[in-house]
């Protein structure tokens, strides 16, 4: 049975990899190996019937290790935040081309099965971003290449990675563009997290505080979408076991401005704030959002959880996890139960 073959997830100490983990196990595979950089107390969700490996997928060694055996591998594992972080990280952004790299060798080495590397709408061209009204990014809109600097220059050039290795050497690969994943079990504070997670805590700093402002980078006119991390799993599982072979979209097609995810996250609150604009800040491009027609052809599905639905479970997990930093405790891995070996 699948449920038996060996899965590797990278990044697992992240929050999507820490997701794709909890769902591999809810699916009942018993061979499940999770893999991140980060010591393991740190990680957003753990587990102990999983192999928990703290190993660093930038050095080739570690590669191996981590893709021994493995029939199944889901890289998941990068240098990556919201706009502030990998606007003033390019290169260290850049630098995660050698966990995909490595990774591939490793796959390509140990006779890997199948292996699902994740993109990011970053790739697309920015000239086809400039307007405000949230144009939708078909996956030919890469090309001619103006991605991101830095972060989406890197997604750029591994998706040709994989299907370089695919051409060449016949290793099965897929890739999706995430667009904007968000969700509980994520990173909400320190300057990697991304807009929902981001306004969720603002609002919560506000209402406890009792401030009634809030700092809202750029405009606030600037439009996205916005994946629900469950969508995000369910996608990236469809999209492993299709015959996709070019990249693909990943992501809602329910697009909001900025503002708009204000007003919903302050309407979940219960509060209304006062709005200051930093328009110096980084605030990425314009408008994006995801085209779904060929996600649409191929699994006769795409993300569809409303963004409200998800905004107010995401809110209530911050929340919870805002008090318990309040009250001292750490408040963030799901399960504390470390199996580290290497």
């Amino acid at each position: 049975m699948r449920t038996n073959n060996q899965i590797l997830v990278t990044g697992a100490g992240g929050f999507i990899g820490g997701h794709l983990v909890a769902e591999f196990r809810r699916q009942g595979y018993k061979n499940v190996r999770a893999v991140d950089i980060k010591p393991l107390d740190e990680w957003y969700q753990r587990f102990n019937d999983v192999e928990n490996l703290v190993l660093d997928l930038n050095e080739k060694p570690d590669c191996e290790i981590a893709a021994k055996g493995a029939h199944e591998i889901y890289n998941l594992a990068a240098n990556m935040g919201g706009m502030g972080f990998i606007e003033h990280n390019k290169a260290l952004c850049m630098l995660s081309v050698l966990i995909n790299t490595h990774m591939l060798q490793a796959a390509l080495h140990n006779g890997c099965q199948k292996f699902f590397y994740s993109s990011s709408a970053c790739v697309y061209n920015a000239d086809k971003q400039t307007t405000f009204e949230a144009p939708s990014l078909r996956e030919e809109d890469a090309y001619p290449a103006q991605p991101e600097d830095g972060y989406g220059w890197e997604k750029l050039f591994s998706e040709r990675m994989c299907r370089h290795f695919r051409e060449d050497f016949g290793l099965y690969t897929r890739v999706a563009r995430f667009h904007n994943v968000y969700g509980p079990w994520g990173t909400w504070f320190g300057g990697r997290e991304k807009a929902p997670a981001a306004m969720c805590r603002k609002v919560i700093e506000a209402k406890m505080s009792g401030k009634d402002e809030i700092e809202i980078w750029g405009s606030g006119v600037q439009t996205r979408s916005f994946m629900y991390a469950d969508d995000c799993i369910k996608g990236i599982q469809l999209i492993m076991d299709s015959d996709i072979l070019e990249p693909i979209n990943l992501g809602s097609t329910e697009a909001v401005s900025i503002n708009q995810l204000v007003d919903m996250v302050e309407d979940i609150a219960g509060i209304k704030l006062k709005r200051k604009y930093d328009l110096s800040a980084p605030k990425g491009v314009n408008g994006r959002n995801s085209e779904n027609t060929l996600i649409k052809k191929y699994l006769n599905w795409e993300p569809d959880t409303a963004l409200r639905a998800g905004m107010e479970k995401t809110y209530a997990w911050i929340y919870d996890q805002y008090q318990a930093r309040e009250r001292g405790e750490a408040g963030v891995v799901r399960e504390s139960f470390a199996v580290g070996k290497v």
